[in-house]
């Protein structure tokens, strides 16, 4: 092994295996911040849609008409929530023969399977994030174990050991550490980050089905 020091030559010159470890520490990095702007992106949304419905819902306006404004196909967070609470509210109380407590309870329980369904959407991926952030540095410390046995095995095929046969090997070998720690630390920062943001957004989905719900039991006893 020469005895340039370039992070290109090292990694051209490390072992297979190392080689291997950096090619999968690279990709872990790429998907996990191509996962991290595709959650920034979905959380902003989800923040802003809950913003405007919570506005609208509060204004004052007529629930029927909001109602038919918002498509449940295409409706998320909060307006899905509305939306599946209300629809389940009307298909009830068209029977007569149902209590106005039972109405609301199949409504609540719609309410709460949507919740479900837009926090499952909004937890996508996380997993994810803590996986690379837990595991990259140790899949790097492999590697710098790997790359380090080998230096000194090849040591014991020279009758004088210089700091210049050493050197390359042990390089090579701290280069998968760093990229474990490359991949880990923007994936722990980003699924802490996340996870506080997915909490907050699950705190007003409940809050607002609990407030809807009560405004629910009033116009059940209409």
């Amino acid at each position: 092994m020469g005895s340039d020091l370039s992070f290109v030559t090292l990694v051209l010159n490390a072992s297979p295996l190392v080689q291997l470890v950096m090619v999968v520490l690279m990709a872990a990095s790429f998907v996990s911040w191509t996962m991290i702007f595709d959650r920034l992106r979905v959380l902003k949304r989800a923040r802003r849609a809950a913003d405007r419905f919570e506005a609208r819902f509060w204004s004052g306006g007529d629930m029927a008409e909001l109602y038919r404004r918002v498509d449940g196909d295409e409706a998320s967070g909060m307006a899905a929530i509305f939306h599946a609470g209300f629809q389940e509210f009307a298909r009830l109380k068209k029977n007569a023969d149902i209590e106005p407590m039972a109405v609301v309870e199949g409504a609540r329980r719609s309410m709460h399977v949507a919740l479900s369904r837009e926090m499952d959407q909004l937890e996508s991926h996380l997993s994810f994030l803590a996986t690379v952030g837990s595991t990259s540095p140790y899949v790097g410390l492999f590697g710098t174990v790997w790359g380090i046995m080998n230096s000194f095995h090849a040591l014991g095929n020279v009758k004088q050991a210089t700091l210049s046969l050493v050197a390359p090997g042990i390089a090579e070998a701290l280069i998968a550490t760093a990229m474990g720690l490359f991949a880990a630390i923007p994936a722990v920062v980003a699924y802490n980050r996340f996870s506080h943001d997915v909490e907050r957004l699950n705190g007003r989905y409940e809050d607002f089905l609990d407030e809807f719900t009560t405004i629910l039991q009033r116009q059940a006893h209409v």
